[in-house]
């Protein structure tokens, strides 16, 4: 350990955001290789939602709050399902937008709480394990600490990625991912022989908010007829909106919907004369936030401000666009169904390669804040599980503290592979 620091005696593991499978793989390892080393571990139970609620007249609660994690209460855990220590969208660092933001004590006061809460029972090295918007407040929570003043506990924070999105940059594939791709293909596959027993078609709705890799992954897997994501919308596909904030007028990006309809229908009257009238489509779950301002009027936003996709529908919106426009093509009718798929995977049955991959990102836990005596890293794995280190300064933007999502590129081998697997239309 560096001479400019103690080697942390109890360490926290806290999980934040929506479920994946692999989850306790992540937990687990990382417990058990500080406890093999003889040292304390406490699981923060429910995100940062019960260290914000912390005050010195309501402290943390050992059982309610958090938990110390021993041997007994992780065996076999690796394969397990859900997630030990609970999650929650819970969000400290909302009301910081700028390093300025940092030094104003009223909009650090919850980062400070969270602070104390984990200084109250002796947490003096974090594992925070969750998506982009995780990955943000750890990073917030680094930065408040190293302003503090001098001879104040810094404590160290590592963090692991977690997203069945698979959105994040700075690592290959992220824990749960594949056993998502998995679970959401095998149920595409008995849509497809429903839709083939019934000449219909099914409209499947994935989870993916930025990023269309679940939905690319499904629909590859699952042989579905067609995928389309945010990063598809270009082209024709692509229109702006004009809107006013205070008189000033803005633009914004939006999908031209009647085209993406029509891109669907083309494919479903090229099926019919290769004598398929059925098939199952995917669409991503973020391209309701590319819809007209006008559909998401009411639409509630969460703690991070992402609007309520399940309250939007997309679809059912766009089953109900494209039988239209099916039936103005044709003179015929095509019955289509939407249905949203994402959530029955998030706990799944972990597949071999995510319980291999959460172990390798939990035990780099232990050996980024041990081994290499790191602060403020993101774990990350490549290749034959080979470990790397990435610092938060270059996964989040040095102004606006927003992590940089990782798109599908255009053009790279796996975004054609889709449009090789999915019903070709030579137009």
């Amino acid at each position: 350990m560096s001479p400019n620091r103690q080697r942390p005696q109890r360490v926290g593991i806290l999980f934040a955001g929506g479920p994946a499978p692999a989850a306790n793989a992540v937990i687990s390892t990382a417990a058990v290789s500080c406890l093999n080393r003889n040292i304390e571990v406490y699981g923060i139970r429910h995100g940062y939602s019960k260290l914000m609620q912390f005050s010195p007249d309501r402290p943390l609660l050992l059982g309610k709050d958090y938990m110390v994690m021993d041997d007994v209460a992780l065996r076999r855990a690796r394969n397990s399902q859900g997630i030990m220590i609970g999650t929650a969208r819970s969000n400290p660092g909302k009301l910081i937008n700028s390093p300025a933001d940092l030094d104003q004590p009223d909009l650090c006061a919850p980062l400070r709480t969270v602070y104390e809460a984990l200084r109250s029972i002796g947490i003096d090295a974090l594992v925070s394990i969750g998506g982009d918007d995780t990955l943000k407040t750890a990073n917030k929570l680094k930065m408040f600490q190293d302003r503090l003043p001098e001879g104040e506990l810094r404590i160290p924070i590592v963090h692991l990625p977690k997203t069945i999105d698979n959105d994040y940059t700075g690592i290959d594939f992220t824990f749960g991912y594949f056993t998502a791709v998995e679970f959401l293909a095998s149920e595409i596959r008995n849509l497809l022989c429903d839709a083939e027993a019934s000449s219909t078609y099914f409209l499947t709705e994935t989870m993916g908010r930025s990023a269309g890799w679940l939905a690319y992954g499904a629909a590859m897997a699952g042989e579905a007829s067609k995928v389309l994501s945010v990063e598809d919308i270009h082209g024709d596909l692509e229109s702006i909106e004009p809107y006013l904030v205070d008189g000033v007028t803005h633009e914004r990006r939006i999908m031209n919907v009647p085209n993406v309809i029509g891109r669907l229908a083309d494919t479903m009257v090229h099926r019919d004369r290769e004598g398929k009238e059925f098939g199952v489509f995917v669409i991503a779950e973020g391209l309701a936030e590319l819809l007209p301002l006008e559909r998401l009027n009411g639409i509630p936003r969460d703690e991070h401000g992402h609007i309520s996709i399940s309250e939007v529908n997309l679809g059912r919106i766009f089953s109900r666009l494209l039988m239209e426009e099916y039936a103005k093509r044709t003179g015929r009718k095509r019955k289509v169904t939407g249905l949203q798929l994402g959530y029955e995977s998030r706990c799944a049955i972990p597949h071999a390669f995510d319980v291999m991959l959460g172990s390798q990102l939990g035990v780099g836990a232990y050996r980024a804040l041990f081994e290499e005596n790191l602060n403020g890293v993101m774990v990350s794995v490549s290749g034959q599980l080979d470990l790397h280190y990435v610092p938060f300064e270059n996964l989040v933007d040095p102004e606006t503290l927003v992590t940089k999502v990782r798109n599908i590129e255009r053009g790279s081998d796996f975004f054609v592979l889709a449009r090789f697997l999915e019903t070709f239309v030579n137009k």
